[in-house]
């Protein structure tokens, strides 16, 4: 491994990193989730999504107080809770973040002058293990895969991807539509691991060599996975890790995902505000905490979410399908469902009961 250096001539200062939450630092949703490993999605620290298929293993997923010192003080992390040592074909677990084709176009790929990628991180584990790192370019389905080792010390990795000049013929969408992966191989049966690794340069996919040579995360209930300080940048060079104020992080993920009543708990929250449409129904304002990528969909954790109030009577909610005329800035209340009623005419506000969310969901 080599020390990090900074190049101001290969990248700006400032926002030459194009992972978003690398540091691990925001988990708006939870920040430990158990029983995972059936289903893709998003469950702990934002933007940083699981994908899986067809395998029995199991895990736990923790935005977990722990990080090189001086880097962050927070990692995420995999905990194998049930094994799965019998590879079917088609088996996968991957760690992926994914990314706007508008926030790539200063890569310049798949035409003249495209730039080389460096991505960097630290990741440690409870043993050595191989795994692998793959760059998806999901507008163009082109790859490129390279390995890294783990050590049960947290270590930099450093690695550079070629340019991908291509014929001309393929660069990166500019639109707000998801055009690349970061893929992190973790486990992966012979559909992805029966051919010949593609490390070399980037090149049409074919599965079969997306992640040849890889070790199984769910190899025993003993695994475990680290990772921190995850960085992405044009050029061949990998700067030091760019420590972002957590305040600009959060509303970065904040583009993609919003929960109000946040999983930290507290109060009953105010969230809106406006008046008795009739004694039955309410329309209120919901507006977002900043501007979303798309129209997010909307949900609430029960049916009891919230109250409505008239005249100092809390009536509470009774329905979940609560949310009209979403934009991406903002969304309205109609709640048309109340274990009593109010008055027509009267304004009145709304209010999230402690321990209950609103979510707003526009991930890629």
């Amino acid at each position: 491994m080599t020390r990090a250096r900074t190049n101001a001539n290969v990248s700006p200062a400032v926002g030459r990193n194009m992972v978003i939450n690398g540091a691990m630092n925001v988990a708006q949703r939870s920040a430990s989730v158990t029983g995972l490993g059936a289903a893709s999605g998003y469950f702990t620290c934002d933007r940083w999504q699981i994908e899986t298929g067809a395998s029995a293993g199991r895990f736990t997923m923790t935005q977990t107080a722990d990080g090189p010192n001086g880097i962050s003080a927070n990692c995420l992390k995999l905990d194998c809770t049930t094994a799965d040592t019998s590879i079917a074909a088609g088996e996968h677990l991957l760690l992926n973040q994914r990314f706007e084709g508008q926030n790539l176009q200063r890569i310049g790929k798949g035409v003249a002058g495209a730039k080389q990628i460096t991505v960097s991180f630290y990741v440690k584990a409870s043993a050595g293990f191989t795994f692998g790192l793959e760059l998806f370019d999901r507008d163009n389905t082109r790859q490129i895969t390279k390995l890294f080792d783990t050590t049960t010390d947290w270590v930099r990795h450093e690695i550079t991807y070629p340019a991908d000049v291509d014929d001309g013929s393929s660069p990166f969408d500019d639109d707000n539509a998801v055009s690349m992966d970061m893929y992190f191989w973790l486990h992966a049966g012979t559909t992805f691991t029966g051919g010949t690794l593609n490390t070399a340069s980037w090149a049409n996919n074919t599965n079969a060599n997306r992640a040849v040579g890889i070790d199984s995360f769910y190899s025993s209930t003993d695994n475990n996975f680290f990772i921190t300080g995850v960085q992405m940048e044009v050029g061949p060079v990998a700067t030091e890790f760019e420590q972002e104020d957590v305040g600009v992080t959060l509303a970065k993920c904040q583009r993609y995902f919003q929960a109000r009543n946040p999983v930290s708990g507290g109060t009953d929250e105010a969230v809106g505000a406006g008046l008795w449409y009739s004694d039955a129904a309410i329309l209120a304002n919901f507006s977002f905490q900043k501007e979303m990528r798309a129209f997010p969909t909307m949900s609430v954790s029960g049916a009891d979410w919230g109250y409505a109030y008239d005249v100092g009577n809390a009536r509470a909610t009774n329905d979940t399908s609560v949310f009209t005329d979403i934009t991406a800035r903002s969304a309205r209340f109609f709640i048309g469902t109340f274990a009593a009623n109010g008055t027509a005419g009267r304004g009145t506000y709304i209010q999230l009961k402690n321990g209950e969310y609103i979510y707003a969901d526009a991930e890629l």
